[in-house]
């Protein structure tokens, strides 16, 4: 206002004086000097504007505009809190409601996912405890048809809370998942495509999110990726059963023996290196390192050492012939796991298996594996004590015996090392055969007939002949009777030194070297008479 009265009382004075000296131009003169006096006042008016900008110092609120500021910052952040929990609870609501009939698993391992509704029915998948299912329908006789992380088959209804129950339940278990996009998806040990994989993660499985990092997620075992996981609001669900492919995530770099019996793994990479252990054919391992003179050296199970590269598939054949070599296996996760004669701990005790021991797996049981020990002779374990997965065979280690001065020592050396010719060659029940195919006592049989020593051909009969000799004082040669879980003798082994065995085992796995204490024997005979 003081700079528009200042315009005005200038043009005002020079109006006047205009006037006595022209009064015909006092317009023209007026109108130019307005127009200038305009100019120069906008342009000063902007400069001091711009000045006191810049040379401007910030005032300081008082206490009670910085109270107000801060009020209004915790209000927004308790706003934004508030909308984040409420949005948090719907979707846990939404979940839950997502499910027509919800069912929560009620178990401390797992419940198996089985294609027909029946304990000898095939299992397709597995639910953990705290997992979730739709239930499509109630059989009535103690099975419940489900759908579960994209497996559609059945469970016992015995451990499954549904209706309020499961619903109560449910708004503990919903929680921030990654869900699996794309089928046998690595699962690394640090967020890096050049990390070691430690496992696979199969289409539709839901894994808890632990972190989140620059395109990786964390879950409770490791890393996915964030390219092919959904991340969302959602509770655990089925999981398919593991596949063969599986059995790759042990191998980095994956080598299989191309032998029909035993390939030698040896101390040194020469033919004149110790023998440490033995590849069964189609045996997988870990190959570390190639040397120049056709040698490459191998871990493979709890063994390292060197083999010729000439007898080891690698690549791709080493991948497919690991596909169809693989199996379904129990692997002991406990010393002297009790076996039993049924599922159940009420079940007698037939007899105790070893730790990292391997077996065949014949029939999965809600809470229990039926196991093969060698032909015709099954036993049940409890899962909690076992990890059921495709596996390849391994090494196992061993050195031959070597001769002794002793005569009867060497007898002995020379029983056992002319038995481990035969590795590796098929199992034929009621065969005597050491190439072509033998039966346990066949094998046994046949062994001693070539030192002189005539045996029966039947494990019970041999039982019965030579003389009793204890655990703790077994030599190499000395034969070792397993029994049937009713008492009888069915099954024989020949001890070769270093708490082993050689025998025929079965069909599946032929003549073979396994542990003295696989299973608990009932009798050693020493059949040399030393």
């Amino acid at each position: 206002m003081e700079n528009n009265n200042e315009k005005k009382d200038y043009i005002i004075r020079l109006d006047k004086a205009k006037k006595n000296r022209n009064k015909n131009d006092y317009k023209k003169i007026l109108i130019l000097a307005g127009s200038a006096i305009l100019l120069v006042s906008v342009a000063g008016a902007a400069g001091i504007t711009a000045s006191r900008q810049k040379g401007a110092k910030p005032v300081a609120a008082t206490g009670s505009e910085a109270l107000a500021v801060e009020t209004k910052a915790a209000d927004d952040t308790g706003e934004k809190e508030s909308q984040q929990n409420a949005q948090e609870a719907k979707e846990k609501e939404d979940v839950i409601n997502s499910y027509k009939n919800l069912g929560i698993v009620q178990v401390s391992g797992y419940l198996n996912v089985r294609k027909e509704p029946g304990t000898d029915a095939d299992v397709i998948g597995k639910l953990q405890g705290d997992s979730a299912c739709d239930i499509l329908e109630d059989t009535k006789q103690g099975w419940y048809r489900i759908s579960s992380g994209g497996i559609e088959g059945y469970i016992t209804s015995e451990f499954v809370i549904t209706g309020e129950e499961a619903k109560k339940k449910a708004q503990d278990l919903v929680k921030l998942r990654a869900v699996v996009q794309t089928d046998n998806l690595n699962i690394r040990k640090d967020p890096s495509t050049d990390s070691d994989v430690v496992g696979q993660a199969l289409t539709d499985e839901r894994y808890e999110v632990v972190g989140q990092t620059d395109g990786w997620v964390q879950i409770p075992t490791g890393y996915l990726s964030t390219d092919y996981v959904k991340l969302e609001y959602s509770m655990n669900e089925a999981r398919k059963l593991d596949l063969k492919a599986m059995v790759f995530n042990f191998y980095k770099n994956i080598g299989i023996s191309d032998v029909d019996n035993y390939l030698n793994v040896r101390e040194e990479p020469s033919e004149n290196g110790k023998v440490i252990a033995k590849m069964p054919s189609k045996a997988a391992g870990n190959i570390l390192e190639t040397t120049s003179d056709g040698w490459y050296k191998i871990q493979s199970g709890k063994v390292t050492g060197y083999v010729k590269s000439d007898f080891i598939l690698t690549g791709q054949a080493a991948k497919d012939e690991a596909m169809q070599v693989a199996e379904l296996m129990a692997v002991v996760n406990t010393d002297m796991l009790n076996a039993r004669t049924e599922p159940s701990t009420d079940a007698k005790i037939w007899t105790q298996i070893s730790n990292n021991e391997k077996y065949p797996v014949l029939k999965q049981i809600d809470g229990w594996i039926e196991i093969e020990l060698e032909e015709n002779s099954s036993a049940f374990v409890s899962t909690d004590y076992v990890d059921v997965r495709y596996a390849l065979p391994e090494a196992i280690k061993f050195s031959p015996l070597e001769e002794k001065a002793n005569a009867q020592s060497s007898l002995r050396t020379q029983i056992v090392n002319y038995a481990l010719q035969f590795l590796g060659n098929p199992y034929v029940w009621g065969g005597t055969s050491l190439t072509k195919g033998a039966d346990c006592s066949g094998f046994t049989m046949s062994i001693y007939s070539k030192f002189g020593v005539g045996l029966p051909h039947y494990s019970g009969s041999q039982a019965g002949m030579g003389k009793a000799v204890k655990s703790g004082e077994m030599k190499p040669g000395d034969l070792l009777f397993y029994a049937s879980s009713g008492g009888t003798i069915n099954h024989v082994a020949m001890y070769i030194g270093n708490g082993q065995i050689v025998h025929a085992a079965s069909r599946r796995s032929g003549i073979k070297i396994s542990t003295w204490n696989y299973r608990t024997p009932v009798k050693i005979r020493n059949m040399v008479g030393d």
